[in-house]
């Protein structure tokens, strides 16, 4: 497959969504709709190293298609992080960036056949954030479709309140929330816990894991060893 060409992309907007995380919208002005498949990423090409691929960071991209030139990315700033702190410090509204894609396989099945477990950690929402609101807005056919998005505190619960109205909205979808170093009205601890119990008597399932390393790592293994195949079990690595 070729390599996609550098294109350029315009900041529209940049909103705070929760601590150290902000929205960023890019319009891509050199076409009229950018099309996407939810759950893929663009690669940003930054100014802050002379080895091109030292300067390259991927975002999933948190928006859906929705027929327009603009994309969201939800991105958290990380401490020491040469391309977070780029965006955070120097890139304002108005601001161009050098991007590549859409690009990656980390999509939705053809058909929802089985349940579908989306597993995640901060802002590893994002691809998941697009794929529900496309399965809502196309009205695909679903079976049970749990979201279960693992964060410490809940101010670090990113689309809290349009993920809550989404599971309201949508069949068979369900938000589950859960928080390690917080006490609250909704579920403790981390996620593993969740679709273990809930996939306790091995239905026929997906499973799609996105977010950090060790995360992943840890839920592949659990995952694996409740009996389901490898081949069930789907990633986007950060970090």
């Amino acid at each position: 497959m070729a390599l996609q060409p550098w294109r350029k992309a315009i900041i529209t907007r940049i909103e705070e969504e929760a601590d150290q995380t902000r929205k960023f919208f890019l319009q891509i002005p050199d076409v009229d709709k950018f099309d996407i498949e939810p759950g893929q990423f663009v690669t940003l090409d930054l100014p802050i190293h002379e080895k091109p691929n030292k300067r390259w960071r991927s975002y999933s991209i948190a928006s859906w298609p929705n027929g327009s030139n603009e994309i969201e990315l939800v991105i958290v700033l990380l401490e020491g992080g040469l391309g977070t702190n780029y965006l955070f410090n120097q890139v304002s509204v108005g601001s161009e960036l050098i991007f590549r894609g859409p690009q990656g396989v980390f999509t939705l099945p053809d058909q929802i056949e089985k349940d579908l477990y989306l597993i995640c950690t901060g802002t590893g929402i994002a691809p998941f954030r697009s794929m529900m609101h496309y399965i809502s807005e196309h009205n695909l056919p679903h079976k049970n479709v749990y979201l279960i998005f693992g964060c410490r505190k809940k101010c670090n619960l990113l689309y809290y309140e349009e993920m809550r109205n989404l599971a309201e909205a949508v069949p068979n979808f369900h938000y589950l929330p859960t928080l390690s170093r917080e006490e609250w009205e909704g579920k403790k601890g981390y996620v593993h816990a969740i679709y273990e119990e809930l996939a306790a008597h091995k239905p026929p399932a997906e499973f799609m894991l996105c977010g950090w390393k060790n995360m992943i790592d840890e839920a592949k293994q659990r995952i694996q060893a409740m009996g389901y195949d490898r081949k069930a079990i789907h990633q986007e690595l950060y970090g």
